[in-house]
């Protein structure tokens, strides 16, 4: 079965919605409560930041089909261990976070492995186009001919004769 992103999404937001409820019950809603009580009232949720989050959250979910639709969830988690060195690289630039030798390490391993799976990758789809230019410029067999006109239908009737 074959889903695009929308429809994807048609069938899993219900669900991610169910899921989410529950806790934001448990969680939230208590706080969102006190909060209103001790502001007598006034405490409202902002429309516009809620909105914003949904689109975002929306176009998330989408981007994420899209990608695993045209590629593989393999593709994904490789994009996500690049998002992942992409946040660090900021939170050790900008924000001025600590980074140990051990998360180096641990950076440098899945650095390995990603570009284990590029190379891999890579040579796999080196070696489809090769065959497929192997198979395009391949010239048949006297018997391959032979073979293919058997397998071609007849025209006329079943006299025998075969028209090509």
């Amino acid at each position: 079965m074959s889903l695009n992103p929308i429809t994807s999404l048609y069938y899993i937001a219900p669900c991610c919605l169910l899921f989410l409820a529950v806790p934001w019950y448990a969680v939230e809603l208590p706080r969102l409560r006190a909060a209103a009580a001790s502001a007598a009232g006034l405490a409202r949720p902002d429309v516009f930041v809620f909105g914003t989050n949904s689109l975002c959250a929306f176009a998330l979910n989408l981007a994420v089909f899209l990608l695993v639709g045209k590629t593989s969830a393999l593709t994904m988690n490789v994009a996500g261990v690049v998002k992942d060195w992409l946040l660090i690289a900021f939170s050790w630039t900008v924000i001025k976070d600590t980074v140990t030798p051990v998360n180096l390490v641990g950076y440098g391993i899945a650095f390995l492995g990603v570009a284990y799976y590029n190379h891999a990758k890579l040579q796999g789809l080196k070696a489809k186009e090769a065959e497929r230019k192997a198979a395009a410029t391949a010239v048949p067999k006297p018997d391959d001919a032979e073979a293919a006109t058997r397998l071609l239908p007849e025209k006329d009737g079943g006299d025998g004769d075969r028209k090509n």
